[in-house]
């Protein structure tokens, strides 16, 4: 049996596009940030979609099989969709402590939450066009989305994460509707804030993924790389996505050094299991790919693995990015070899 391969989301954007040092330099934006964009506003789009061009060809010149957009028109993973939606006042941020203890600028939420126009609807419908491989699109998770908000409408973070769901749940139809093949919520939050986690991030979720056909995919994770550095080998909010109504879940596992022993715990979710260390500038061996895929294929099976990076390779150069891919992908095939000798 083929195994599938993937990326989780983002890829690195052109130096021409982006100013990746002073990117590099802050954590990841989650107001917007537009003094990071070396493009004018009269020609970002078409830049980002030039931008686009070259890391969906990137992703098949490696071979990946479902490709995304690579994230080209974000700051960040989460300030796209969050600071479009109803109810948020752009000019007045407040502020929330980041996963690494630091404060950061947040949307402030100052009304009810809403979703007014479908927001990333023309970012698939441009993958689309690209490529006839499977396509993925990724919106932040409504309960991530609640962690990097300063709250002063609600009641309750559980309202406020609710209200969150309602505005994905209704994106995500659109991209669906627009011939996104795969849709993924990004929740890494459930790691940083499990007690929170425990409280309503699985209504949360099921709320945003209620009546979303197909394979939907929630991805959580310990943070960025370039960001987090020592990552706890295990996942303290894991078994309890067991349930959740995400068909797949995406986990990082090669930095952190997963034991494979752990997806034991996730029913019959099927994985898309973290394979390169994106920590590391060192691009990975075929073999060493294919030896951490071996360790989770003796426990969920070829059926129910898909083979991916740990996290969005947004900080890694290109070079690199390329390099690790082929190395994943070539991985992949040299474990389906064991598949079937």
């Amino acid at each position: 049996m083929a195994l599938v391969t993937t990326v989780v989301g983002s890829y690195p954007q052109p130096d021409w596009l982006i100013d990746r040092e002073r990117l590099g330099e802050r954590l990841p934006p989650r107001v917007r940030a537009r003094e990071l964009w070396r493009v004018p506003d009269s020609l970002l789009e078409q830049a980002q979609d030039d931008a686009t061009r070259l890391a969906v060809r990137d992703q098949e010149l490696a071979g990946v099989d479902v490709v995304t957009d690579g994230e080209m028109r974000r700051e960040s993973y989460s300030n796209r969709f969050a600071t479009a939606l109803e109810g948020i006042d752009l000019d007045n941020p407040g502020v929330a402590l980041d996963r690494t203890g630091h404060e950061n600028p947040v949307p402030r939420v100052v009304g009810p939450v809403r979703r007014a126009r479908p927001v990333e609807t023309r970012d698939v419908e441009f993958l689309r066009s690209l490529t006839d491989r499977r396509i993925k699109i990724t919106v932040p998770g409504p309960f991530t989305m609640t962690q990097q908000a300063q709250n002063d409408h609600y009641a309750s973070d559980r309202d406020l994460a609710l209200a969150y769901a309602a505005a994905v749940n209704e994106e995500l139809r659109d991209l669906k509707a627009v011939g996104a093949d795969i849709v993924q919520i990004d929740e890494p939050y459930l790691q940083a804030r499990p007690e929170a986690a425990a409280e309503y991030a699985l209504e949360a979720i099921d709320r945003a993924l209620d009546g979303i056909g197909g394979d939907t995919v929630l991805h959580t994770c310990f943070g960025y790389a370039h960001i987090v550095h020592d990552k706890p080998t295990g996942y303290p909010f894991l078994r309890e996505l067991a349930g959740c109504a995400a068909t797949h879940l995406s986990l990082e596992a090669a930095q952190p050094r997963l034991d494979p022993e752990v997806l034991r715990e996730v029913g019959d979710k099927v994985v898309l299991f973290g394979v390169l260390d994106l920590g590391s500038e060192e691009v990975e061996t075929p073999e060493q790919v294919a030896e951490r895929i071996r360790g989770a294929l003796a426990v969920v099976g070829s059926e129910r693995l898909v083979v991916a990076p740990d996290c969005g390779m947004k900080y890694l150069s290109r070079e690199k990015a390329f390099g690790k891919l082929e190395a994943m992908v070539a991985g992949a095939r040299l474990a389906e070899d064991a598949l079937v000798t």
